[in-house]
């Protein structure tokens, strides 16, 4: 590890579960990567609401997991571990983590991480890999959209709702996506998604009103056991749900099978913190290829909603979990 490293850094922890004033910041020593690793000095850590989970208890941890939060970060390569190719000292990258993101000096695998495109800032940066990682994984990966199709986004002004209907209009998909209320579904709009308030009318008729009762060619749920008997009747036929959250519910009850086999619709979900590392590699090197020279054009630029400094990591949890954001919450760090 380079001398010019200090031997201490500020990292937030969970100090017990429970809600935000559990995150406590306090001084460690700074980690040193392994094989494969590097280790990056924090510009800035995305906040995303497996964060939350974690903070309050409901989020197992895989095993080689790090008990700090952060899934992604952005900043700037500082060592660099054995085995590690194609970067160097003084790179600008970002990369999801594997946790411990809300800190001054992060180690992640470096088939994780991505150069920070040209134009596009630290801040910017740090709100990218979680949801496009997810995005790209679930929406194009596990369920094929492709031009000229018709998707469904629960949740439409979060990160992975913006992120989600800016890579739909940039590929020709027609995007519909629910939200509540008139500012949400404008911001919708604004991103060139086809805005339902939840809240005033059904996502179903909607969407199947709109479409001359086709429906949805692939949805990409947020909320779970609420809305999946709706999710099955907006599917058009060989359609494709794909569950990456459960707020509205884990357990979906007197659902009647026969709409899927119906339809020949494809129910699936997966989680990211679950991905071996050579899958993530692989979401990362797709990203490079098809989404990276899309933001280095300044299209699809991340929607940073607020940022706040690393020490008030509660009130960015405060934030997240009010629920009037629209796009992501950043935390800027400022390395001791």
């Amino acid at each position: 590890m380079p001398l010019s490293l200090p031997a201490r850094m500020t990292e937030i922890e969970i100090s017990a579960p429970g809600g935000p004033e559990v995150l406590r910041s306090r001084e460690v020593a700074v980690p040193t990567p392994g094989p494969g690793e590097l280790l990056l000095q924090v510009a800035a850590a995305g906040v995303n609401r497996p964060d939350v989970l974690q903070r309050a208890g409901h989020y197992p941890l895989p095993p080689d997991a790090s008990p700090i939060p952060g899934l992604e970060v952005a900043g700037t390569v500082v060592a660099l571990g054995a085995d590690v190719g194609g970067y160097a000292p003084g790179d600008a990258v970002c990369a999801l983590t594997n946790g411990g993101g809300y800190a001054e000096y992060c180690v992640v695998p470096a088939g994780q991480a991505l150069p920070i495109p040209r134009g596009v800032t630290a801040l910017q940066a740090a709100a990218m890999p979680e949801t496009f990682f997810t995005v790209w994984a679930n929406l194009f990966v596990m369920g094929h959209a492709r031009q000229g199709e018709v998707v469904l986004i629960h949740g439409g002004t979060s990160g992975i709702g913006t992120t989600a209907l800016m890579l739909c209009r940039e590929f020709g998909i027609r995007a519909f996506a629910t939200a509540g209320g008139s500012s949400k579904c404008e911001a919708i709009r604004e991103l060139g998604g086809e805005p339902i308030n939840y809240r005033q009318e059904s996502f179903a008729d909607v969407v199947r009103a709109r479409t001359g009762g086709r429906g949805a060619d692939v949805i990409l749920d947020i909320m779970g056991a609420n809305y999946f008997a709706d999710n099955l009747a907006t599917l058009a036929r060989d359609g494709r749900l794909l569950l990456i959250g459960f707020l509205g519910g884990e357990i979906a009850e007197r659902i009647d099978l026969r709409a899927i086999m119906a339809k020949r619709a494809v129910v699936t979900g997966s989680a990211m913190r679950s991905r071996s590392a050579q899958e993530k590699a692989a979401i990362a090197t797709a990203l490079r290829e098809s989404v990276w020279p899309v933001l280095e054009q300044g299209r699809c630029l991340p929607v940073v909603h607020a940022v706040y400094p690393l020490e008030r990591a509660a009130d960015a949890h405060r934030a997240m979990e009010d629920g009037q954001h629209i796009g992501k919450i950043v935390l800027e760090v400022t390395p001791g």
